[in-house]
């Protein structure tokens, strides 16, 4: 098999020539057709997530099909398309775990930061935490849907009902949840970097009710923002646009540090929540969801070997949604 390794925190990927994985009990392995570039993936390269495994192969929107099973797997067959998302193990009997919190588990394993992902033409999952595909939809456009989506659906949930939603960093997990919220019926209001007039633009063929810059106000008070770019400074805006009651979702895995605000624009039973990862029941309501609203994922697809390039675009937002990797 091959891979794109990280070998060191700030290094760049190293195509890396590697014995071909075999799956212990209760893992399979798949041949990998397409991998997803998160925004989360350039947080492990840069060293930004704490504790760190290295080398490493990053990836973790995974579409792959089952070419080998271990042992005690009988629920997953070899030929099956299955996706394999940021949650790749939990231990099943911590406090979390056995309140159907397993998203908080005390000692989980994450693909592509502490067990290796999806840069890579074959990679080992384990059984539990992946999901079926189906042959429905090619896999470049499935790919961004299981981190992309899955948080988005996460943080959407925790957002609660409120029918005009903001959404703030207009990027790969972005468009895919206002596609969501537009088929709920909510009213989107999208949140860019300042004079980014292409995202806006992208935002409005998409649906949203309005577009504009971060440092912007929306016409309307929302009734809850979601904040998907990695920028504390946003905290404190989106609170200022949200009503009394309103709440702001944290929806990334990392976030430069949030300034001090007044106390005034979170009084009024404001809430500040943040989103940790996923549980597999997540994906499943997703993943079932998705094909009933149509979701369409804009991507730009890079050959396995130009995934640093992949990784610079991201970091320099050079292209509308989302990259994938195709081996």
């Amino acid at each position: 098999m091959h891979a794109m390794v990280l070998n060191a925190i700030g290094a760049p990927l190293a195509w890396t020539e590697r014995p071909d994985p075999q799956p212990g009990a209760g893992e399979i392995r798949v041949r990998v057709l397409a991998c997803g570039v998160c925004r989360t993936d350039l947080h492990v390269v840069d060293g930004e997530l704490p504790h760190p495994t290295v080398p490493i192969v990053p990836g973790h929107e995974i579409v792959g099909r089952i070419d080998a099973v271990g042992e005690g797997v009988d629920h997953l067959e070899i030929g099956r398309r299955v996706g394999i998302p940021w949650l790749g193990h939990t231990c099943g009997h911590c406090p979390y775990c056995t309140t159907q919190r397993e998203n908080l588990c005390d000692t989980p394993l994450f693909t592509g930061f502490s067990r290796d992902g999806g840069y890579a033409t074959s990679a080992i999952a384990d059984a539990r935490f992946a999901f079926p595909l189906g042959e429905e939809g090619d896999d470049v456009s499935l790919a961004p849907l299981l981190c992309a989506g899955l948080i988005g659906w996460r943080a959407l949930k925790m957002a609660g009902d409120g029918k005009r939603l903001g959404l703030y960093g207009f990027g790969a997990a972005a468009h895919i949840i206002a596609q969501v919220a537009l088929w709920q019926g909510r009213q989107v209001y999208a949140f860019t970097q300042k004079g980014d007039q292409a995202t806006q633009g992208f935002a409005r063929q998409l649906g949203a009710a309005w577009a504009g810059g971060s440092d912007e106000e929306p016409p309307q008070t929302l009734d809850a923002a979601i904040i998907f770019a990695p920028v504390g400074a946003l905290v404190p805006a989106a609170l200022r646009a949200v009503h009394k009651g309103g709440r702001v979702v944290c929806a990334g895995i990392h976030m430069s540090d949030i300034p001090a605000f007044p106390y005034a624009i979170l009084w009024e039973e404001r809430q500040l929540l943040s989103v940790a990862n996923l549980t597999r029941q997540d994906g499943l309501e997703f993943l079932k969801l998705a094909p009933k609203i149509g979701i369409r994922t804009q991507t730009t697809a890079y050959p396995l070997h130009e995934a640093n390039q992949a990784l610079a675009d991201l970091r320099a937002g050079r292209f509308e949604g989302a990259a994938v990797l195709v081996p």
